[in-house]
C-alpha cells in the first residue's frame, strides 16, 4: 500500500488528537522544515517502540521454518508434475535460505530440475551453476552434471555437451571402487543413452514457453529530442501559469508514434495482497505468489528463476548482476529496515531510494538552496512567484532559450543548458502541493518520515554481505561527506508529498487465472510505484491522445490518435470519460491531484448534463453529436438541431461495431497486435460518430486499445 498500514495511521491519529490546537494550526503554514521540526519534538519513545512492534510484525529476516515449508511444498507439487509452482515454491525457498549453505544450494538444484521438465534449458543451467556456487553436496554431483548434460545436448551445443559428459564419465568412474550399487549402474544407464543422443542429435531441441510470456519487439524513438532526453523530437516543453509545464506536438503526429520512452528515475516494487497474507501478525505460510515473487526488484524485468538478497528474505533479482547493483545504490541501506518500510508504506520506501540514489552531496545541495529561496527574498522575482521558481533563479537554473516560459523565467527542473531530462534534479522540482495537503496529512507523512530517519541512523552501516567493509578512514570521510539527519527528512517528506500526485503507477499483464501450469487469463495490475520526470509533464485529460504502457521500469508513452501540430499531449491520470461521469472524476481529481478539470471531454459533459432534456439511448446526434432522444424514432436533445435518426438503423450498426471489436479481440489473442490495433481505431473512430462518450462500448475499445499497445511493444 502507498501509506502506512491501518495500525499506524490509527496511531498517528490519536496523537494528532491530542495535540493542542496551537500546533495542529502550525502544520497548516509551516515549510516543509518547519514541519520536520514539529515532528522531530513531537516523536516519543512510545511511538518508536510501537512502530518497532509493528515492523516485528513484517519481519523479512531469513526464517529456516519457511525454507523447510517452501522447499517440502516445492517437492509436493514437483511430484504432482506441477512444474511451474514447484518452481516458484523453490524460489520462495531460496529467498530463506541462508547463503553458501548446503539449504541454498538444493533449493536451487531442485528449481533446476522443475525448468528441466518445462525445457527451460537456458535457465536450467544457471539454477545448476548457483547451486555448485553455494555449495551442492559432492555425493549428488553426479544427478547435476548429467542434467547439465542434458540440457547442453537439448540446446544442441554439442562440443559443450562432449566436454559435460566426459566431467561425468570421470565423476562416474572415480566413484565405482568395485561397487556396482543399483543407483550407480542406473546412472551408468543414462550416461550411455545421453552419449547416444549426443551423437545422433543434428540441432537444439524446442523450449516450451511456460515461463513469463517473451518480450515483444522493443520500440524505439524516431529522432529524440535535443532537449529533452527521452521524448520524441516532435514534442516541445512549454510552460505557462494556468496549464503549468506541459508537451506540446511540433509537428503532426500520427497514432502509434512513440513520444517518451523514459526509464524511471526511481521505482519500487508493491508488496501485493499475497505478501501481506505471508507476513504480519496474523499470517500464516502462504503458497501463493505475489507481485515481488516474480519481478527483479530493481528493473522490474519478469522472472522465473529469481535471484534473492544475501541478508533478507524479501528483495529478490533476475540475476546476480542486477542484485550487487542494488546493493551498491540503496539496497546496503534498506536491507535490514525491510519490515520498517513495508510498514511505513511504498510512498515512504520510494522516498528513501530516492535521495540514496540521488546521493549525498545533491540532496544536500538542493535542500538547503530549497530553504534558502523560502527565507530569503534576495533574490529578485516577480510578485507571487512560487519558491520552487526562486530556487531556480537562486541556481541559474533554465538558462537556455528554449526551455523557458511565458514570462521569460527558466521552467523549473531544467538544468542550467535548459534541458530537462530524468534526473534527481528535475524528481526535485515536481510540486509537492505542500500548502494543499491537510495538515493531519502533513503529520502523519512527517511522524512516519522522521521515524524512519531515525531508523535509518541506527542502521546506516550494516555489514557488507560481499568482502570486507569500509575502512574506519572510508567510514569516517562518507559520513563527514553525508547529509544531516533533518536534510534527509526535509527531502524525504517533500518527497512523498511528491508522490500524491506526482507518483507514476507500473503496470504489467498479469496472471488473473490459472489451471494448473496453464495460463487462463491475463490482466493490467500495478506492480510498482515511481518517478518519472518527463513523463510527469503530460498534463490530465479525461480524453487522452496518448496511452502509457511499460517495459520492466522503462515507460512509454504512444500516441493513440492524430495529435495535429500546435496540441498538447494529453494523459489520462486514471478518471477516463469511458470509465466514470464527469462528477466522480471531478472529485478524484480534485480530491488527488488538486485541480479541477476543465478539459474538453469534461466540458462537453457538462454542457449534456446543463441540458434540459434528459440523453437517453447512449446515441450521438449525426449532425452536432448531442445526444439522441426518444424511442423508435431519435431526435437530437438539442433544441436547435432538427436532426432525427432511427433506433433500429443505429442499433444494427452498434451490433456490426461490437462484431468487429471482437474480430479485434481474437487477433490481439492470436497475437495479431498490429493488425488488431488498426482494426479498434478504425472501431473507435466509427464508434465517435454515433455513440456517446458514456457507452459501454466505449469504454471497452478503449482498454482493448490500451492493452494492444502495451502488447505491441510495451509489456514483457
Amino acid at each position: 500500500m502507498d501509506l502506512p498500514v491501518e495500525e499506524w495511521q490509527s496511531h498517528v491519529r490519536r496523537r494528532w488528537l491530542q495535540l493542542q490546537p496551537s500546533v495542529r494550526a502550525a502544520f497548516s503554514t509551516g515549510a516543509l522544515q518547519e514541519v520536520i521540526l514539529l515532528c522531530s519534538s513531537l516523536l516519543q519513545p512510545e511511538d518508536e517502540a510501537f512502530l518497532q512492534r509493528l515492523a516485528e510484525g513484517y519481519s523479512v529476516e531469513k526464517d529456516p521454518n519457511a525454507y523447510l515449508f517452501y522447499k517440502e511444498e516445492g517437492n509436493k507439487a514437483f511430484q504432482k508434475k506441477a512444474y511451474k509452482a514447484a518452481a516458484m515454491l523453490y524460489s520462495q525457498g531460496t529467498s530463506h535460505a541462508r547463503p553458501n549453505t548446503q539449504e541454498m544450494s538444493l533449493c536451487f538444484a531442485n528449481r533446476s530440475a522443475a525448468f528441466f521438465y518445462q525445457a527451460q534449458y537456458e535457465i536450467c543451467l544457471e539454477d545448476i551453476g548457483r547451486a555448485q556456487m553455494h555449495g551442492y553436496p559432492e555425493r549428488l554431483q553426479p544427478k547435476l552434471m548429467l542434467r547439465k548434460a542434458k540440457c547442453l545436448v537439448a540446446l544442441g551445443r554439442r562440443q559443450e555437451a562432449a566436454l559435460a559428459i566426459r566431467d561425468l564419465e570421470q565423476n562416474v568412474a572415480a566413484r565405482e571402487a568395485g561397487t556396482g550399487t543399483p543407483h550407480l549402474q542406473d546412472l551408468q544407464r543414462r550416461l550411455r543413452h545421453l552419449k547416444t543422443r549426443g551423437q545422433e542429435d543434428k540441432g537444439p531441441a524446442e523450449a516450451h514457453p511456460t515461463g513469463p510470456a517473451p518480450a515483444s519487439k522493443e520500440v524505439h524513438l524516431k529522432a529524440e529530442n535535443e532537449r529533452i532526453p527521452g521524448a520524441a523530437s516532435s514534442v516541445s516543453l512549454c510552460s505557462d501559469p494556468s496549464r503549468g509545464r506541459h508537451l506540446i506536438a511540433t509537428e503532426d503526429i500520427l497514432p502509434g508514434e512513440l513520444l517518451v520512452k523514459e526509464e524511471a528515475f526511481v521505482s519500487v516494487l508493491n508488496p501485493g495482497e499475497t505478501l501481506w497474507q505471508r507476513l504480519g501478525p496474523e499470517a500464516g505460510r502462504d503458497s501463493g505468489a505475489a507481485p515481488g515473487d516474480l519481478r527483479c526488484h530493481r528493473c522490474l524485468k519478469p522472472t522465473m528463476a529469481t535471484v534473492p538478497c544475501q541478508g533478507c528474505s524479501y528483495a529478490k533479482y533476475c540475476s546476480r548482476q542486477c542484485m550487487q547493483l542494488a546493493w551498491e545504490r540503496y539496497h546496503r541501506t534498506e536491507c535490514s529496515l525491510g519490515g520498517t518500510l513495508l510498514t511505513l508504506g511504498v510512498f515512504c520506501h520510494v522516498a528513501l531510494r530516492t535521495v540514496l540514489l540521488a546521493g549525498f552531496e545533491l540532496v544536500d545541495k538542493l535542500v538547503k538552496t530549497l530553504q534558502g529561496a523560502v527565507n530569503s527574498e534576495a533574490v529578485s522575482v516577480p510578485e507571487g512567484q512560487p519558491p520552487m521558481e526562486k530556487l531556480d533563479a537562486q541556481l541559474g537554473l533554465g538558462k537556455g532559450d528554449q526551455n523557458r516560459g511565458l514570462s521569460g523565467m527558466p521552467i523549473p527542473g531544467c538544468d542550467r543548458d535548459g534541458s530537462y531530462q530524468s534526473s534527481y534534479h528535475a524528481v526535485f522540482h515536481l510540486l509537492p502541493h505542500t500548502e494543499r495537503h491537510s495538515p493531519e496529512r502533513k503529520f502523519l507523512c512527517g511522524l512516519s518520515v522522521v521515524a524512519l530517519c531515525k531508523k535509518l541512523g541506527e542502521a546506516y552501516w550494516p555489514s557488507p554481505l560481499w568482502g570486507q567493509g569500509p575502512s574506519k578512514q572510508e567510514a569516517a570521510l562518507t559520513m563527514e561527506q553525508s547529509p544531516r539527519p533533518s536534510t534527509w527528512a526535509v527531502a524525504m517528506l517533500r518527497h512523498v508529498l511528491q508522490l500524491h500526485c506526482n507518483a507514476q503507477g507500473v503496470t504489467a499483464l498479469q496472471e488473473a487465472e490459472s489451471e494448473g501450469d496453464l495460463v487462463t487469463e491475463r490482466r493490467q495490475a500495478r506492480l510498482a510505484t515511481g518517478f518519472f520526470p518527463v513523463i510527469s509533464l503530460l498534463n490530465h485529460s479525461c480524453s487522452p491522445n496518448t496511452s502509457l504502457a511499460f517495459r520492466g521500469s522503462v515507460g512509454t508513452v504512444q500516441a493513440s490518435r492524430l495529435i495535429a501540430q500546435g496540441q498538447e499531449i494529453l494523459h489520462c491520470y486514471g478518471p477516463h470519460e469511458c470509465r466514470m461521469d464527469v462528477a466522480t472524476r471531478q472529485q478524484k481529481l480534485r480530491s488527488q491531484y488538486f485541480f479541477d478539470c476543465c478539459c474538453q471531454a469534461c466540458r462537453d459533459e457538462e454542457v449534456r448534463r446543463a441540458s434540459t432534456t434528459p440523453k437517453r439511448g447512449g446515441f450521438r446526434c449525426p449532425t452536432c453529436k448531442a445526444a439522441l432522444q426518444g424511442d423508435d424514432a431519435l431526435c437530437c436533445s438539442r433544441g436547435s438541431c432538427t436532426a432525427v435518426a432511427s433506433r433500429p438503423h443505429l442499433v444494427g450498426r452498434l451490433q456490426d461495431l461490437q462484431q468487429r471489436v471482437e474480430v479485434a479481440l481474437e487477433l490481439l489473442r492470436g497475437d495479431k497486435t498490429a493488425r488488431a490495433v488498426q482494426l479498434l481505431l478504425g472501431c473507435r473512430e466509427e464508434a465517435e460518430n454515433f455513440l456517446t462518450s458514456e457507452h459501454m462500448l466505449m469504454g471497452e475499445i478503449e482498454d482493448h486499445l490500451a492493452q494492444a499497445y502495451a502488447s505491441l511493444g510495451c509489456v514483457s
